[in-house]
């Protein structure tokens, strides 16, 4: 699993790759502006973020509250009394003080990592037909009715239980994405796209017959070509690139 860290001190570091045991990136002490930090983690799909509270971290506020990364477990390192309050205002998952790291930092890390998807459950559920609602949901996509297909396969991911409600989850929030798009809401669209990376990045390429690969690739596509343009410039946007859902018809 992936740990993204944005810690400085050099002893810090090795016994962060001492203890860990997972893969590491390290991020840097600071962005542009907020919302690359929020690109950039959520393209990396990691299980935890690591953060050192004595670092500036102006961007650790909005990684925390936006839809596309808010989810991801963070685990905040603290050496005075303010770092540890900082890390408390901001609401990380679990603050540990220097003098504890030696002896707890392995076992925080495991106990907070964000869990993998149950891989075979998955597979199995999406071997099912399509349900009804989905079905519907994917003729109206395909239709461009974007926000009639938000309004079906919403339903169907609340009423679905197990891991394949987050292929509903997926191409619904591609289609609201592409729906921002059709309204010249550039930034809308583009965090949709940001935001929808965790749902679909872990799926696997088939699902209930519907070609995820493909969808993975068309909205990776339709965010590029968004990511050309300036949020000025929206109505230039080549509308050819909004590809309907390819699956198979159930018989």
């Amino acid at each position: 699993m992936l740990i993204l860290a944005c810690v400085q001190t050099p002893a810090l570091r090795d016994q962060l790759v001492r203890e860990a045991g997972f893969t590491i990136h390290w991020l840097p002490d600071e962005f542009p502006n907020p919302r690359d930090a929020v690109n950039v983690i959520a393209d990396a799909k990691p299980a935890l973020l690591v953060v050192e509270m004595e670092q500036p971290l102006t961007w650790l506020a909005l990684v925390r509250s936006d839809p596309a990364t808010r989810r991801l477990p963070v685990v905040a390192l603290a050496a005075t009394p303010e770092g540890e309050q900082r890390a408390m205002d901001l609401r990380v998952n679990a603050v540990l003080h220097l003098p504890e790291m030696q002896a707890e930092l392995g076992h925080v890390l495991i106990d907070h990592a964000r869990p993998a998807i149950d891989q075979e459950l998955l597979t199995s559920e999406c071997e099912s037909l399509i349900p009804s609602l989905v079905l519907k949901g994917l003729h109206e996509f395909n239709a461009g009715e974007y926000f009639e297909a938000h309004e079906l396969l919403e339903t169907a991911w609340k009423q679905e239980t197990g891991p394949v409600r987050d292929v509903y989850r997926a191409i619904l929030q591609i289609g609201v994405g592409y729906l921002h798009i059709l309204r010249g809401n550039y930034q809308g669209a583009h965090k949709m796209f940001v935001r929808a990376v965790q749902w679909i990045a872990p799926l696997p390429d088939r699902c209930h017959g519907i070609d995820i690969a493909q969808l993975r690739r068309d909205a990776a596509a339709v965010r590029a070509a968004l990511e050309t343009l300036e949020p000025e410039r929206i109505a230039e946007f080549d509308r050819a690139l909004l590809k309907p859902v390819l699956f198979e018809e159930p018989r």
